[in-house]
């Protein structure tokens, strides 16, 4: 191999090290983003949090729950509006009982990066509880796409399949924030 053919081949292997990293942090992000209490500094409310989310995702993009369960559960949503749309439903005031606390933790990672096209695969896991005491245990997967865009990788397709979801003990949790104080500058 000659020296161009090398520092070729590790530019390309650096780009790929480079947007699956970059592709993790809008993924984590994106989790994030949804916890409840929202622990991003600074966002005082969910219109402000839905604004974040969307950052995210590329305007002609699908967020949609498949499977068994999830087909009448989520259903699907294309574009900004639709998906703003269904964010909306999971917070405020509107909702009864309201969500108090919900956490996501991401495992079983798989990022492929082609070009300027990636897709990631991940297992999820959310506790989440309600105002009323009652809370419930999720589980999904994750097959999501991106695009970069202008030198920025976005969201084009959010994919999730129910794995279980579990009952959780009434009041399962005894010690939780009203709001999150992690992220202070």
């Amino acid at each position: 191999m000659t020296d161009q053919a090398t520092i070729a081949a590790l530019v390309q292997r650096i780009e790929v090290l480079e947007a699956e990293a970059d592709i993790r942090r809008i993924q984590a992000r994106y989790m994030f983003l949804c916890d409840t209490p929202c622990p991003e500094f600074g966002v005082g409310d969910d219109s402000h949090r839905i604004d974040l989310i969307m950052d995210l995702y590329s305007e002609d993009a699908v967020w949609e729950g498949v499977g068994e369960y999830y087909d009448n559960q989520f259903g699907r949503a294309v574009g900004h509006a639709e998906i703003r749309a269904h964010f909306e439903g999971f917070w405020g005031e509107k909702q009864d009982p309201q969500l108090l606390l919900n956490a996501h933790y991401l495992t079983s990672e798989q990022i492929h990066v082609d070009g300027e096209e990636a897709s990631g695969q991940w297992i999820h896991m959310q506790p989440w509880l309600y105002s009323d005491g009652t809370g419930l245990l999720r589980s999904s997967r994750l097959n999501n796409t991106f695009r970069r865009i202008d030198g920025t990788w976005k969201i084009t397709r959010t994919r999730t399949e129910n794995v279980f979801i579990a009952p959780l003990p009434e009041n399962f949790a005894g010690s939780f924030p009203s709001k999150s104080v992690l992220m202070r500058p």
